[in-house]
């Protein structure tokens, strides 16, 4: 390589690793009117992924007294996967329903506002803690939103 190729090599090397760096997004699903939602199969998604949360704890749990390098290697993973699930549901309810379901021309607007972002409070207390009673809290939230969005038979 010459050496006047090397600064070019260089800004590369540093745009992707800023890139790297930078917060990656997922949506949920596309924003443009597809026809193709499936609301009732997000939620029942949501309280699969409380579920997750919930073994998670539970496993925790189990081994919080053991100091061995596998039980505290397993705990770290268990740590992750509650993350991991409980900001899933955060994405779900912020990039799918409240920008896709939740709209202000609904009579009930402000009722569904507040049981959406209830779920998005549970699961960032889910995120922060770990015990049965926030999972049991994550869990009804989103069962609350079971109504307006029933598994329709096709």
């Amino acid at each position: 390589m010459t050496n006047r190729h090397k600064p070019t090599v260089l800004i590369l090397i540093v745009l992707f690793g800023i890139g790297m760096m930078l917060p990656q997004t997922a949506l949920a699903h596309c924003q443009i009117p597809c026809g193709i939602y499936d609301d009732y199969a997000r939620v029942q998604a949501m309280l699969e992924d409380a579920k997750t949360i919930e073994k998670s704890v539970d496993l925790m749990i189990s081994l919080a007294d053991k100091n061995d390098v596998q039980s505290q290697n397993q705990m770290v993973r268990w740590v992750m996967n509650k993350e991991d699930h409980a900001q899933k549901i955060i994405a779900t309810i912020s990039d799918y329903f409240l920008t896709q379901r939740v709209k202000p021309s609904q009579k009930d607007y402000t009722k569904r506002l507040e049981k959406h972002h209830a779920v998005i409070l549970a699961a960032m207390k889910a995120k922060q803690n770990a015990d049965t009673k926030t999972v049991k809290a994550l869990k009804k939230s989103i069962m609350a939103l079971s109504d307006y969005y029933p598994e329709h038979k096709h």
